[in-house]
């Protein structure tokens, strides 16, 4: 076969004309069946022309003629994964890799086939080899990243630092890429490139349905509806997806306005998106709970939590273990002889350490945050699991921690050190005349490492009603598989609280740190004495400014905890004994509780009349 007839054929393609390339080869074909590079291109009209299975049909062709291919190989496992016959897909996948094990191309391909197979975890590590191969690619980097978003992995953010090097992308690419950053909690990078994707694209329905979510994230509440409207009026909610997404979006709205029972409506009326959508099943039971529907709530989140264990199982198997820990490193202790063997070594003062918020999740840790946040003096990130990071690192060079953290010398602690800051820089613009406030509820797992690297370093740890607590940390929808997994059942979640405290009880024993014990209730009822109190034990002047959070956190805008929506209103009692309808839910975890409900002087009414759902 000649070049001209090639170039006719690659010619017609160029022109967006894949009728005249299809029949350009086959007229070739007539000739030369078998003719491989006619194959190729007669494959590629069948798919312009959106005729994928006899495109896959060619492939296979090709395969057949060209068994070593990893090319036609690869090619084959993309019409196959088109036409939705997965299990095959990854089969002429692997097929590829094992003909080119260093091509990060067929890698790339095998790991979104997993991915789509539901095996994150595979997918992560395939996409991670894919990316050793290949790591100058976008395209592979951003698909690792997902992977490693959905397996709590992360190196995600390692993976996407140089984003804007990339740009512009194909607009597939860059609505993933604005989809995983959000996810990381980037939302002002995700903001920025789904804007240009909707400029750029004005059809693109998924990006304008993202963005509108991101705007609802950024408290930007009427450009979210402007969005969801414009969708509405160009006709997208035809498509029963988008409908369930613009109703999902819209219920959200709702409840912004303070209407649950609109929200209710709306969700009910709609439906999950999915079978694994346990995200609707949480708004839901958020909105009947709003609304006074205490069994409706309890019903939707039975659902949510039985659908993200199921996700969950996939991702960390090993916690499904018999006898695996309720919280990972909740059962770890270090003795006081271990810590008298810690050799003594030099660390920052309190003045140059961080100033750690710590508590069960959902007992005003983000409250805490916003408000020290507004003090000038004070500098607060988005909440990020920094010495989980620390620990794999070290995990990875064989020192187990806190086992062997008695391991550490001058020098290894003062690399941690730069390893945290260089971590914290990349997620907030550092301004060095402010302490940094590091806010992760579950640092209070990770006490004596901290204490090894921060010795002096001052405490607030977050204290609110066991049962409010519990009850809260039930009504979310956690991204965390651990805290995910923890809030399986009530029952789980009031285990999982006891074990958390007695970790923390435990350690504050023996390294005795700094500690100011903030109580919600306390904070509440008298919120000027309270910053008072928290001003003088960080020894800090304008302790006023701290309870001006609420228009500083609005400002900020996207705030990565699912308490979002209310550290950006004035302090109120709403969130006090909301655990009081459910409390016939409650009442076999009281034995349970007890212990920590005495050691915090918590009581529970006793109640004649049990209500009923």
């Amino acid at each position: 076969m000649t070049d001209d007839a090639i170039q006719r054929i690659v010619g017609a393609l160029q022109l967006d004309d894949p009728v005249t390339a299809q029949h350009l080869c086959e007229l070739q074909l007539q000739l030369q069946p078998d003719e491989s590079d006619v194959l190729l291109l007669l494959a590629l009209s069948l798919q312009r022309q959106n005729k994928f299975d006899a495109a896959k049909e060619v492939y296979e062709q090709l395969t057949r003629l060209h068994p070593d291919s990893a090319l036609h190989w690869g090619n084959f496992a993309t019409a196959l994964r088109v036409a939705g016959n997965l299990e095959a897909a990854e089969r002429a996948a692997r097929t590829a890799v094992q003909l080119a094990p260093n091509d990060g191309d067929q890698l790339e391909q095998l790991g979104l086939l997993q991915f789509q197979r539901n095996e994150p975890l595979a997918a992560r590590d395939t996409l991670l080899d894919a990316f050793r191969q290949s790591p100058q690619s976008p395209s592979i980097r951003i698909h690792a990243a997902r992977a490693c978003v959905e397996c709590s992995d992360s190196r995600a953010d390692e993976l996407l630092h140089r984003w804007r090097e990339w740009l512009p992308l194909e607009e597939t690419l860059q609505y993933e890429l604005a989809d995983t950053l959000l996810q990381t909690g980037d939302a002002e990078a995700a903001l920025e490139l789904l804007e240009d994707l909707v400029r750029r694209e004005p059809a693109h329905v998924p990006a304008k349905l993202l963005l509108a979510n991101v705007c609802e994230r950024v408290n930007r509440l009427q450009e979210a509806e402007v969005l969801l409207q414009a969708i509405i009026a160009d006709g997208g909610i035809h498509d029963p997806i988008v409908h369930r997404d613009v109703s999902h979006q819209q219920a959200q709205l709702a409840m912004r306005r303070g209407d649950p029972g609109a929200a209710r409506a709306l969700l009910e009326q709609s439906g999950p998106i999915n079978d694994g959508d346990c995200a609707h099943y949480f708004t839901l039971a958020g909105a009947c709970d709003q609304a006074g529907g205490v069994g409706a709530a309890m019903g939707a989140l039975q659902i949510a939590h039985e659908m993200q264990v199921a996700k969950f199982k996939a991702i960390t198997p090993a916690r499904f273990h018999a006898g695996a820990s309720l919280l990972p490193r909740a059962d770890a202790r270090v003795t006081e002889a271990d810590y008298r063997s810690w050799s003594t070594l030099k660390a920052p003062d309190a003045a140059q350490s961080p100033v750690f918020i710590v508590g069960f999740p959902r007992s005003g840790t983000t409250l805490l945050e916003q408000m020290l946040d507004a003090h000038p003096r004070l500098q607060s990130m988005d909440e990020r699991p920094f010495f989980n990071i620390l620990a794999d690192q070290l995990g990875d060079t064989g020192l187990q921690i806190p086992g062997e953290i008695h391991k550490l010398q001058q020098r290894d602690c003062d690399e941690l050190r730069k390893g945290y800051l260089t971590l914290a820089c990349a997620k907030v613009p550092r301004r060095w005349d402010a302490q940094l406030v590091d806010k992760n509820p579950l640092n209070m797992l990770w006490l004596p490492m901290i204490h090894r690297l921060f010795p002096q370093a001052k405490f607030i740890f977050a204290l609110r009603h066991p049962c409010d607590v519990i009850l809260s940390c039930y009504m979310q929808n956690f991204r965390s598989p651990a805290l995910a997994l923890a809030s399986g059942s009530l029952d789980r979640l009031a285990r999982a609280y006891v074990a958390a405290m007695e970790c923390w009880l435990y350690h504050v024993e023996v390294f005795k740190p700094r500690v100011f014990v903030s109580r919600y209730e306390g904070l509440v009822a008298d919120t000027p004495r309270q910053t008072r109190l928290i001003a003088e034990f960080l020894e800090l002047d304008g302790a006023d400014s701290m309870l001006d959070y609420a228009p500083r956190a609005r400002e900020k805008g996207y705030i990565a905890t699912p308490s979002y929506t209310q550290v950006i209103e004035p302090i109120h009692a709403k969130g006090l004994n909301r655990w009081y309808p459910y409390r016939n839910h409650f009442q076999p975890l009281l034995a349970t509780l007890q212990p920590m409900l005495d050691r915090w002087g918590y009581v529970v009414p006793k109640w004649t009349d049990p209500i009923t759902d």
